[in-house]
């Protein structure tokens, strides 16, 4: 299994991130056969520093190293197994501070060497709007 995942900007501009393979291991698999593909991203209004899609790849997995809170640059998916869970069928990456409405499957985490061009991407999204972003498994 590859160590992790890409998104390319609409700049295309690359983003690294890390997959938590020990953490969530279910997860990162099942995340990892659904690339490549490609979403609009928002702004989340209410979640913190938070970019979001609610028509994330469909997940049937288990819950696993669940919360609602994260750490700056950390992934986050609901699975749709889950269906009272708030999060079934959302992804979410955090730039910054943030915390979820419901428990969502935490399962990567930016490369620490591109977290400021990360948060440099979700706060463009803030300020100018949606974006398009592609994922694919990392080199």
């Amino acid at each position: 299994m590859q160590p992790g995942f890409t998104i390319t900007t609409a700049a295309k501009v690359v983003i690294r991130f890390n997959f938590y393979k020990e953490d969530a291991p279910v997860t990162v698999a099942a995340f990892a056969a659904a690339l490549p593909f490609t979403r609009t991203f928002f702004h989340a209004r209410v979640s913190g520093q938070e970019i979001w899609i609610d028509n994330a790849p469909r997940l049937d997995i288990i819950q696993e190293n669940a919360s609602v809170f994260t750490e700056p640059g950390e992934v986050v998916i609901g699975p749709v197994s889950a269906p009272r869970n708030k999060t079934a069928g959302f992804m979410g990456i955090f730039y910054g501070e943030g915390k979820l409405l419901d428990c969502g499957n935490i399962f990567a985490k930016v490369h620490p060497e591109d977290a400021g061009v990360f948060r440099e991407l979700g706060e463009s999204i803030w300020k100018k709007g949606e974006q398009e972003l592609t994922f694919e498994l990392m080199p």
